[in-house]
């Protein structure tokens, strides 16, 4: 099951790849839409990786992604536990938009699901990957305006 995410954001590529790559005290608050505080944890950190514990509000899935950006121009994660049983593993761009801002484009599947499947089927074959879009525009543009700030 894959999910695919294109959208539009004022923040610039380089502004994108801060978002999904900083692992401080300020993820939770960039992440607020998608990303449960309570739930949230940083198993560990390295210059160009990072493997935390996420989930959103009031969803039965969380994962513990590893998250790699030593590629410049892209982050990448696997899923190396989930509460679904399985397995999976994505990757987000961002690249320049003509008109200002970047163009993002990510995707993520869910692998060998054996538990929680009628809860992955709807994030990935329903337009609810659609919500995702819409809570992912305007963090990423609230955070390239607090970055300008």
């Amino acid at each position: 099951m894959t999910v695919h995410i294109d959208l539009r954001t004022t923040a610039t590529p380089e502004q994108v790849r801060r978002a999904f790559t900083d692992f401080s005290d300020r993820r939770p608050r960039t992440w607020h839409r998608t990303l449960d505080p309570a739930t949230y944890e940083l198993r560990s950190l390295g210059p160009d990786w990072a493997e935390a514990r996420e989930s959103s509000r009031r969803s039965p899935v969380w994962v513990v992604c590893r998250y790699d950006w030593s590629d410049p121009d892209v982050v990448r994660w696997v899923f190396t536990e989930t509460s679904y049983g399985g397995g999976g593993d994505g990757w987000v761009r961002a690249t320049p938009d003509p008109g200002g801002g970047s163009r993002l484009r990510a995707e993520w599947t869910s692998t060998d699901v054996r538990r929680q499947r009628l809860v992955l089927l709807a994030v990935h074959r329903t337009p609810l990957h659609r919500m995702i879009q819409r809570q992912w525009a305007p963090t990423l543009d609230e955070y390239a305006a607090a970055d300008q700030g």
